[in-house]
């Protein structure tokens, strides 16, 4: 069985064409069922994200698996074939093991690292599973790609540095404060990046929520959403004195929050640290404010400087992760070569327990009446000398050997295998 891989990503399709091609909630349920009912597709598998629609498939002949599949997507999504010509990638064999590993690994992403894809591939796993859409050789590469991408995760920092100007702000909170659950949060305004931000602080345990907005309904709807309170958008100054962290992104033309407010508010707070993210454009926080003591003051470009150099250092960990996976594909390829000599192995071996078991009872015949005990000490010995007389053959058909049809053929002839079981 050869294995195929046709799909269309964030690279390859924009936003226009993947939305035509993606199996959202019931559709992916019958997707799944009508594919496992094509003559030319034995196994599949349907990855349907937001940024990639993928078939991972096994067929027994490349040309029309490739044909079949087109086809199927044209006719179950009502589009034109060479629309999707033109946004397809087509992989097979050792390249389709390899974009499969990448997949899992993080390495074909949008944002390399990120964890998410692994989680839909497992999702999109164990519905082929309910489906009983796939067999021996998915099921074992689906499964090998999951424990490739926690072998990268362990030996490589792809997913350490944080690659979202929103993450880049609670990694920074995280080197300021020993223990983020226990300090107050302030957000100012409503930018979705600050949102962001803020959703991932409360993820890392932030319960006192303060919220403030220029529109009242809106501070609401978002203390509602955090589990925060609302401070009034004039008076919020006044609150400042108990929070360590404040993210402000309005939309407000000019400085919010000056030097001298700030210098007051340290005494107040007696100095203890703050820990302040202005994703606003133009800069709604005086940048003068970094100068004070215990202030930590960072905008869209610092964190964006932060960003980079994160993506540079994943970079260098993503050529480790893919060296990782050009060792695995070998391992893999290895596994599925042994596949082709697995029912000649199983034919010798059956044969061979033909011939003792036949043997060995016209032996008990001639010996007449003994002891069970010596019945199965006799039986013991025929199975031993078995095993070991086909155990070179079983061993040699077993290594990596491209020579491996002709073993083949010449140990059917040597043993008179004229069939093969399953």
């Amino acid at each position: 069985m050869n294995i195929l891989v046709i799909g269309l990503n964030h690279k390859t399709a924009p936003i226009e064409v993947r939305e035509k091609v993606a199996f959202d909630g019931p559709k992916l349920g019958e997707a799944i069922k009508l594919l496992k009912g094509s003559h030319v597709v034995k196994e599949s598998i349907i990855l349907s994200t937001c940024n990639r629609v993928e078939i991972y498939a096994g067929v027994s002949d490349l040309d029309s698996g490739v044909e079949g599949i087109k086809g199927f997507l044209a006719d179950f999504h009502k589009v034109q074939r060479d629309l999707l010509d033109r946004s397809l990638y087509i992989h097979k064999g050792a390249d389709a093991i390899r974009h499969m590993y990448r997949v899992a690994s993080s390495l074909d992403s949008m944002v390399v690292g990120e964890p998410q894809i692994l989680g839909q591939l497992k999702d999109a796993f164990d519905l082929a599973l309910e489906n009983k859409t796939t067999g021996v050789i998915l099921n074992k590469l689906m499964r090998k790609s999951v424990s490739v991408a926690k072998r990268i995760r362990t030996e490589t920092k792809i997913a350490e540095s944080a690659v979202s100007i929103s993450f880049a702000a609670i990694e920074l909170a995280k080197k300021i404060f020993d223990d983020l659950a226990s300090k107050s949060f302030m957000l100012i305004g409503a930018g979705e990046m600050a949102e962001l931000a803020a959703k991932h602080l409360i993820n890392c345990g932030v319960q006192d929520v303060l919220v403030t907005n220029r529109t009242i309904a809106r501070a609401e709807e978002l203390a509602q959403e955090f589990h925060g309170k609302v401070v009034p958008f004039e008076s919020f100054v006044n609150e400042l004195q108990h929070t360590d962290i404040v993210i402000c992104s309005t939309g407000a033309p000019h400085y919010i929050l000056l030097k001298d407010q700030v210098h007051k508010t340290m005494k107040e707070r007696k100095q203890k640290p703050m820990f302040i993210i202005d994703i606003s454009v133009p800069r709604n926080i005086e940048p003068q404010i970094n100068d004070l003591d215990n202030v930590y003051l960072y905008d869209v470009d610092s964190l964006q400087g932060i960003v980079e150099t994160n993506i540079q250092e994943r970079a260098k960990e993503a050529d480790k992760a893919e060296r990782i996976v050009d060792e695995e594909i070998g391992s893999f390829l290895q596994w599925t070569a042994s596949l082709t000599a697995t029912p000649t192995i199983v034919a010798l071996r059956n044969k061979a327990e033909e011939i003792r078991k036949a043997e060995f009872e016209k032996t008990l015949k001639k010996l007449g009446p003994m002891e069970e005990e010596k019945i199965k000490a006799i039986e013991y010995l025929t199975i031993s000398i078995v095993n070991k007389l086909i155990h070179p053959p079983t061993t040699v058909l077993k290594e990596e050997n491209e020579n491996r049809d002709e073993l083949i053929a010449v140990i059917k002839k040597l043993y008179g295998i004229n069939g093969e079981e399953e």
